[in-house]
């Protein structure tokens, strides 16, 4: 609708009569927020922070990062299968193209890998790596570039690592590597590595 103003007798939008709404900033409503949950209970907040971190993996994490502590192994083997699950998932609707992923997911796998090793679960490890071998060489193929392929690598590091150092059967690390060869969809990812440790095992 437009209205004539008697000062200049022409016509403007009367929605600039509107007066415009003012947006709060980001960081005005963050102290909003600060101020709101400083006077609530212990236990209510516990209560909301589990509710999230139940609806969201990456709050999970990042609560596991933060103030873990001692993890029970299983917890930690079920919380790494999710984080591989989480750090090489994939829309096929962007394949070919650079798209989106999570990293912070991956560092997680390389951080339980760690701890898994740390506290003698070496086995459970490289099961979880052919895991991460089969989605996250998928995912690398799907991708334009396979940017994703230096986080898988140095994830696959930590085991390696293990296993120079490790006292179980030569058999069992040779069958290993071949099936993470097998499992490599794109046939490059961590490979000299691998070719190397498994002739270490086959050599007299």
């Amino acid at each position: 609708m437009a209205i004539e103003t008697p000062e200049t007798g022409r016509q403007r939008d009367a929605c600039t009569n509107k007066k415009t709404a003012t947006v709060p900033s980001p960081a005005a409503t963050f102290e909003r927020w600060k101020t709101v949950l400083g006077r609530c209970k212990k236990a209510e907040l516990v209560e909301v922070i589990v509710s999230l971190a139940r609806d969201d993996q990456r709050i999970l994490r990042r609560l596991q990062t933060q103030f873990g502590g001692d993890v029970p192994p299983p917890e930690r083997i079920a919380a790494t299968r999710q984080a591989i699950a989480d750090a090489t998932a994939f829309d096929a609707r962007e394949m070919n193209s650079n798209f989106d992923y999570d990293y912070q997911a991956y560092e997680t796998v390389q951080r339980n890998f760690g701890c898994l090793v740390a506290s003698g679960h070496l086995r459970e490890v490289m099961e979880l790596s052919l895991e991460l071998m089969r989605r996250g060489s998928q995912q690398v193929e799907m991708s334009d570039e396979g940017m994703m392929t230096c986080d898988i690598e140095e994830c696959l590091a930590v085991v390696g690592k293990a296993l120079k150092k490790c006292d179980l059967p030569s058999s069992e690390i040779i069958q290993w590597c071949r099936q993470m060869a097998e499992n490599d969809r794109v046939g490059f990812i961590h490979d000299a590595q691998l070719r190397e440790l498994q002739r270490r095992h086959e050599s007299p």
